[in-house]
């Protein structure tokens, strides 16, 4: 039986999170992500989802210090990253810095140990690439300081505000980990061959490049600046959709009603901007996009999904739209990793099949 796709084809049993699409709940190892994002920080969660527990204060003061270590990249990554030609996109220079770092160290199997470096590095990465371009001296990492504080420290030069910390915050927790989505298919199908830690997440990073994956946030940007331009909501919102535009930032592929994270993200922005005209808009585009959604394809329940407020948050905490997609990628780096270690400890290769649809044809030498 044919299943273009994969959907509804169940490839693995996991730990790591559960996705309840009916009732619009996401879970890290058992628990409410909702929950999570109240209590816990980048670091106490990514050790949950690498380690299936939350850390002591000794186990959490030993990640946090490693990460510290790690965000200081290799010399020869350094040089790397300002070689490579001016136009490549920001998501092909994490992958290629990535694939260089991946020397005979990283054997197999993936360690925690090895999630942790690859996860410390990236951010350095995307902001050492961003500052070159910009001509700016490039700022090297904190040697204190959280990993998201680390984060936009180096992208700005400056000490950031603590409420943008806490938005990233709550941002990079909410995308860390998503189930079976395309890159981590991708992740696990390398890790499969047996292929090491980084080659597996530079499958994942070429994944996460695809506009139908993880460029979304930067599309729903383009959506909103066009409805301020336009000054009308609605005239704008309905001629996408008589078009047979796809909304970006509306529907999921899994969810059947409410996005949580999406619903965490909006309460998150209210916080951080109270009246900002920014947020009025979002609300407003949010509200007109729902009703015309329901008019245009009626029975299905389209919702906003996590690129949507995510894009909105961006904005909120002055992050570029160039700079969305690998601020994605170094959240989802933890739940990636997490997934390539849970694949080898009970590894099977995957090899599904395909039907040909041509004609078996026969020809001689003329």
């Amino acid at each position: 039986m044919l299943y273009p796709g994969l959907k509804g084809v169940v490839a693995v049993e996991t730990l790591i999170s559960e996705i309840d699409g009916n009732k619009g709940k996401l879970y890290y190892r058992g628990y409410d992500i909702l929950d999570i994002t109240k209590s816990y920080s980048f670091e106490e969660t990514a050790y949950l989802l690498w380690y299936g527990t939350f850390p002591t204060i000794d186990q959490l003061n030993e990640l946090k210090s490693a990460l510290i270590l790690h965000r200081f990249l290799p010399s020869h990554i350094e040089k790397l990253i300002c070689l490579l030609p001016k136009d490549m996109d920001l998501m092909s220079v994490i992958r290629t810095a990535v694939s260089a770092e991946g020397n005979s160290s990283y054997g197999w199997k993936p360690t925690v140990s090895q999630a942790i470096k690859l996860t410390a590095m990236i951010p350095t990465i995307i902001a050492f690439r961003k500052r070159f371009l910009e001509g700016k001296t490039l700022i090297h990492p904190l040697n204190n300081g959280s990993h998201l504080e680390n984060y936009l420290y180096m992208l700005n030069g400056d000490k950031p505000v603590e409420a943008h910390i806490e938005a990233l915050e709550t941002y990079m927790i909410l995308t860390m980990e998503h189930g079976m989505n395309a890159s981590t298919f991708s992740a696990r199908v390398t890790a499969s061959t047996e292929s090491e830690l980084a080659s597996a997440i530079t499958s994942a990073i070429g994944t996460m490049k695809g506009p139908l994956h993880g460029g979304a946030p930067s599309e729903v940007i383009d959506l909103l600046n066009e409805v301020y331009t336009a000054g009308d909501v609605e005239t704008v919102i309905r001629a996408k959709l008589s078009n047979g535009e796809k909304l970006m930032g509306f529907g999921h592929r899994v969810y059947k009603t409410h996005d949580p994270r999406s619903v965490s993200l909006k309460s998150k922005l209210m916080e951080l901007n109270g009246e900002d005209p920014w947020l009025d808009l979002s609300i407003q585009v949010e509200e007109a996009a729902v009703n015309l959604l329901q008019e245009f394809k009626p029975g299905r329940a389209l919702y906003t999904n996590v690129e949507f407020y995510a894009a909105a948050i961006m904005k909120a905490i002055q992050m570029e739209p160039t700079l969305f997609t690998p601020t994605f990628t170094a959240s989802r780096i933890v739940g990636w990793s997490a997934h390539v270690i849970e694949q080898a400890e009970n590894n099977v290769l995957f090899r599904p099949q395909s039907n040909y649809i041509g004609m078996i044809k026969e020809r001689g030498r003329v």
